[in-house]
């Protein structure tokens, strides 16, 4: 696919999204726990949904997003999957979202590959800025949504750089969430960890589950542990 990625149970197209599929996508995909009920936040072109769906068979697969481009290329994405009548897709905020539930709605498993950037120049493209800088859906409007949402021993799973990792938890903290489980991920032996996949609950672990991992060895050649979280989708 000249305008998308083609994984091994679906294929998904990103022409009309301010961002496009890429690793961090991929890596909370593959990680993330799930359940039978699985909200999607900000689900852009549909990927995590769709991973998600293809990894828990039996889960409802909910994703929303505030661009109404991308909600209509991840509802298209999902149509055209294996996964279509277990996915559905609303063009809606987070905060809106919430709103509009009733009765509350309530989620095993909640993802989310955040917007990030806190001080940094924003891009030209509105609709990339929108999706890249935290200030279109902080971190603490962010962590309101997820504990109206999350079911009582449901987890919410994240990945965030490893520069506001500090920051992204302490507003979970405040939201009565816990981290329960943490992989920082090495693009390369020789470089620090640069992004952090984490999950919260709403219970403190007893022991936090925690790991460091290399995406690629020193040879440029992917990672055993690579390998093996994304073997179900790579081609």
């Amino acid at each position: 696919m000249t305008d998308g990625f083609r994984f091994r149970q679906f294929s998904v197209r990103h022409d009309r999204c301010a961002m496009k599929v890429g690793t961090d996508g991929v890596l909370l995909g593959a990680w993330a726990p799930g359940g039978r009920s699985i909200l999607d936040i900000g689900t852009g072109t549909g990927l995590i949904a769709l991973m998600m769906a293809q990894r828990f068979p039996e889960a409802h697969v909910t994703g929303i997003d505030i661009d109404g481009d991308a909600a209509l290329q991840a509802r298209e994405n999902a149509a055209d999957s294996p996964f279509g009548p277990r996915i559905e897709v609303a063009h809606s905020s987070l905060a809106g979202f919430v709103a509009a539930a009733s009765p509350p709605l309530s989620f095993d498993s909640i993802v989310c590959n955040p917007p990030f950037f806190l001080h940094s120049l924003k891009n030209p493209d509105a609709r990339r800025s929108v999706a890249r800088h935290a200030d279109s859906l902080p971190f603490a409007d962010l962590f309101r949504g997820v504990a109206a949402l999350l079911a009582p021993s449901g987890v919410f799973s994240a990945i965030v750089p490893a520069e506001v990792f500090e920051a992204f938890t302490a507003e979970a903290s405040i939201t009565g969430l816990f981290v329960s489980r943490l992989t920082r991920v090495r693009t390369t032996p020789r470089k620090p960890p640069k992004r952090s996949l984490v999950a919260f609950s709403r219970l403190r672990p007893d022991t936090l589950v925690e790991e460091e991992c290399v995406m690629s060895r020193a040879d440029g050649i992917r990672s055993e542990w690579y390998r093996g979280l994304t073997a179900e989708f790579y081609l």
